[in-house]
């Protein structure tokens, strides 16, 4: 199986004065009234967390029981979590995705397949191409970095008796009204779905995220955590983004990053050398252009922080992630690279 740095992450590409279009956090976050619900929580922390609060509040957001809703330290914990505690004999991966889910499984001692969307598909969902036999089964949606936004009932007809599939929703607040979460579809067997608040409410530090489940196969998680594994500071951003006008602001960003990733791939579009595949759906885009290595090297000299496409299976070195920022910032990032695929 050809080799991939599982382990790199966009984060390891800013820095040094760099504008960041390499990660994809909301840009201008955390909001002032969310940092200050931050700073408040920290006269609490002589306590224990305590997260029942917390926990309510994502089952009344997503209309479930409480004992359906897991705190996690980021969406990323849950991925660990998934790999610690179930003992699947045959995990599948659909990639291009994000690398952690695959690379948690490796360290855990579990064989991973990969099953590989295709650029021609625009990479979309091929049903087919998951074997039957799978017991685990992870996808993204919107997937992370192609922006693709599978539909909800294709990925909810991967469910089968006695598998497990779960579903990464890292960006699915990003699409203006979830269209096509499934984080409230309790109806489907075997189904985990995986949200993080890191992404629109630019918390990454803080490391905060939820998984939402059977009960028995949260339970199996819980009991693979360490006592109190979300602090205190993370469990108020839990309850402030579940709150109504969070969501409220959450539902305005996503309308307004609609435009704003539109006159990117418009903005790209201009560029000869530059493909952007498919319809993207989320808070970056895919783009190929020849040598896309020595691109992104001399954008770096240009200011500019981009995310490598090669670690990502499915994917080569002619692929780069380009997170959506402002419109006078896309414009620049596009003079830059317009100056740098004429030399």
């Amino acid at each position: 199986m050809e080799a991939f740095d599982l382990r790199h992450h966009g984060d390891t590409e800013v820095g040094d004065g760099l504008t960041d279009l390499a990660v994809n956090v909301r840009w201008g976050t955390p909001p002032p009234w969310l940092a200050k619900r931050l700073a408040a929580s920290l006269g609490d922390l002589a306590a224990y967390p305590d997260g029942r609060a917390a926990r309510e509040a994502v089952a009344v957001r997503h209309r479930r029981p409480v004992d359906e809703v897991l705190l996690t330290a980021g969406a990323a914990e849950a991925f660990v979590l998934l790999a610690r505690a179930l003992e699947p004999r045959h995990a599948v991966v659909v990639h291009p995705q994000f690398t952690e889910p695959e690379a948690a499984l490796r360290d855990a001692g579990h064989a991973v397949e990969r099953v590989l969307l295709r650029e021609e598909d625009g990479f979309r969902l091929d049903n087919a191409a998951v074997p039957e036999d799978a017991d685990l089964v992870v996808v993204g949606n919107p997937t992370n970095p192609t922006s693709v936004l599978h539909p909800a009932p294709a990925i909810a007809s991967l469910a089968r008796p006695g598998r497990t599939l779960v579903v990464d929703e890292a960006f699915m607040d990003t699409v203006p009204g979830e269209a096509e979460s499934l984080a409230s579809w309790r109806h489907v067997p075997g189904l985990v779905v995986l949200r993080s608040l890191t992404k629109t409410w630019g918390l990454a530090g803080l490391r905060v995220g939820y998984a939402l489940g059977p009960s028995g196969t949260l339970g199996r998680l819980e009991r693979a955590q360490p006592l109190w594994p979300v602090s205190t500071p993370a469990l108020a951003a839990v309850e402030a983004c579940c709150s109504p006008s969070a969501l409220a602001e959450a539902e305005q960003s996503a309308r307004s990053l609609v435009g704003d990733r539109a006159h990117l791939v418009e903005r790209l579009g201009r560029l000869e050398a530059v493909e952007v595949p498919g319809s993207p759906a989320a808070s970056f885009v895919l783009v190929r252009t020849p040598g896309a290595a020595a691109v992104r090297r001399r954008l770096r000299e240009r200011g500019f922080a981009v995310r490598r496409g090669d670690t990502f299976p499915g994917l080569g070195e002619d692929w780069l992630r380009i997170a959506v920022r402002d419109r006078a910032t896309t414009d620049r990032l596009c003079a830059a690279l317009a100056e740098v695929l004429a030399l």
